[in-house]
């Protein structure tokens, strides 16, 4: 049985009207791959580290299929909106 994938993002929303694009672009690919939302937002305290205004992990069934889902044609069009939209961090980790 192959771990799951998750993704990881931390940012700062820079223009909220692209990153709204951005939210309402990613929908079909996300749960096109089966991606579930975990967290989205909500009330956050960072310890360590640099302080981001929004948290979002997505749950995958596989490594390979967060991978798969970030790389889709569907997914690359709606980065664009984002990374215009916002700064951060994103990372894609295979788990339990």
């Amino acid at each position: 049985m192959s771990k799951k994938g998750y993704w990881m993002v931390m940012l700062t929303v820079t223009d909220p009207e692209g990153y709204q694009r951005y939210r309402d672009a990613i929908g079909d690919a996300v749960s096109s791959f089966g991606g579930r939302y975990l967290v989205r937002g909500g009330q956050v305290t960072n310890p360590e580290g640099s302080e981001f205004d929004r948290q979002v992990v997505v749950e995958f069934d596989s490594y390979e299929t967060a991978l798969s889902c970030y790389r889709s044609p569907a997914y690359q069009t709606a980065l664009q909106n984002r990374l215009a939209a916002s700064t951060g961090h994103f990372a894609i980790v295979e788990g339990a």
